[in-house]
């Protein structure tokens, strides 16, 4: 009999929730690390511990009783992660997550991999913004290089009156981004294990106030443009060295396809793979951390994931109550409840986003 592998986990949000859901189900154990002691993942998890991300001990403590360790947050301090990584098998390796962690050294790393992104320039200061908006012109977005989320830390600039807006983040490091006046959003989540990569099937994106709203799969584009995202994406994966699993965010104009960030970890947009596919990144995922063989993804049928957040928890909530057929709604246990905090999602599985609109979008707070 093989002996049961424990996946350890850094992260006990909703999507360290989902990853020990799928973990289980290929017969591994988990043990969760998370500041929170009611986090999601706690409630399903073969063990937790609470700490906080910067813990070397407790992090130590995680990768010791585990036969590997992957992570569904992206700020875990880099140095700790690099002197863990030499001792432990953090099976994706530092590097995608430290590309990650700077949107500057995350678009020099996109170029570097073969994929095309907006223009941009380096802001630290006023003087800089300043130069980078002659190179630019107007409208460009000031983002934060660290820690920002959702929207956060960003500021969309119209003309020289909205210079001031950015004040509040100069003095850390920033980055200067063109406008990118595009089509719409697309996503595509990415899993390799050095021989075989596989791509789920393209989802749109819709955002709503910089937070994802809807994810209409498949994506309504040409060929051409599917072909530059899935065949793009697993050069990237390649040219870089990354492994396990890879979320990118694309913005598609026409026939062009520019990089917009990536998230190495399971991702929002990649929610609907649960119902909506025969296989789900968190499954895949697993498979990777446990050294099974991937399976290539199918989507089953046309699917609308729907993001819940708070004023959206109690729509939700009723709606699992009613059991429609082919709704799936999952709710994600989080303790407090507040406006615009990610609560759960809803796949509609069978359903096309005209359906989804016609039939279910007024339930909604957010539509």
């Amino acid at each position: 009999m093989t002996e049961m592998k424990t996946i350890g986990i850094i992260g006990g949000g909703q999507l360290g929730l989902m990853i020990v859901e799928q973990a289980h189900l290929l017969g591994a154990r988990t043990i969760c690390l998370d500041p929170a002691p009611d986090a999601p993942a706690f409630k399903v998890s073969d063990d937790h511990i609470v700490a906080s991300f910067d813990d070397s001990a407790a992090l130590e403590m995680l990768c010791r009783r585990s036969d590997v360790v992957t992570y569904e947050f992206e700020n875990v301090p880099g140095d700790l992660l690099i002197a863990l990584e030499k001792r432990y098998n953090i099976k994706q390796g530092f590097r995608p997550l430290f590309d990650s962690q700077d949107r500057l050294r995350e678009k020099e790393n996109a170029r570097a991999g073969g994929l095309h992104t907006p223009r941009y320039v380096a802001v630290d200061d006023m003087d800089s913004l300043r130069t980078g908006v002659a190179d630019l012109g107007y409208p460009c977005v000031y983002k934060t290089r660290t820690l920002g989320y959702d929207g956060h830390g960003q500021v969309l600039l119209h003309g020289d009156i909205d210079l001031g807006k950015v004040k509040p983040y100069l003095g850390q490091p920033g980055i200067l981004e063109e406008f990118v006046c595009f089509d719409y959003e697309a996503s595509a989540v990415v899993v390799s294990d050095g021989d075989r990569t596989i791509v789920f099937p393209i989802g749109r994106n819709i955002h709503r106030d910089g937070i994802l709203d809807l994810c209409i799969v498949p994506a309504a584009m040409s060929p051409t443009v599917q072909e530059q995202i899935v065949e793009g994406s697993k050069t990237f994966m390649d040219r870089c060295g990354y492994r396990g699993i890879l979320a990118i965010e694309y913005f598609v104009r026409g026939e062009e396809v520019l990089f917009n960030e990536m998230a190495p970890r399971p991702h929002n947009s990649g929610h609907y793979t649960i119902e909506g596919c025969t296989t789900n990144q968190f499954r895949e995922l697993c498979r990777y951390l446990l050294d099974e063989p991937l399976e290539e993804p199918r989507l089953l049928a046309p699917t609308v994931m729907k993001n819940i957040l708070g004023e959206d928890l109690e729509a939700a909530e009723r709606l699992a109550v009613e059991g429609h057929p082919n709704v799936y709604v999952h709710i994600y246990g989080k303790s407090e409840c507040r406006p615009k905090r990610k609560m759960g999602h809803v796949t509609f599985v069978g359903i096309t986003e005209e359906e989804y609109r016609a039939r279910w979008s007024d339930r909604f707070v957010r539509g």
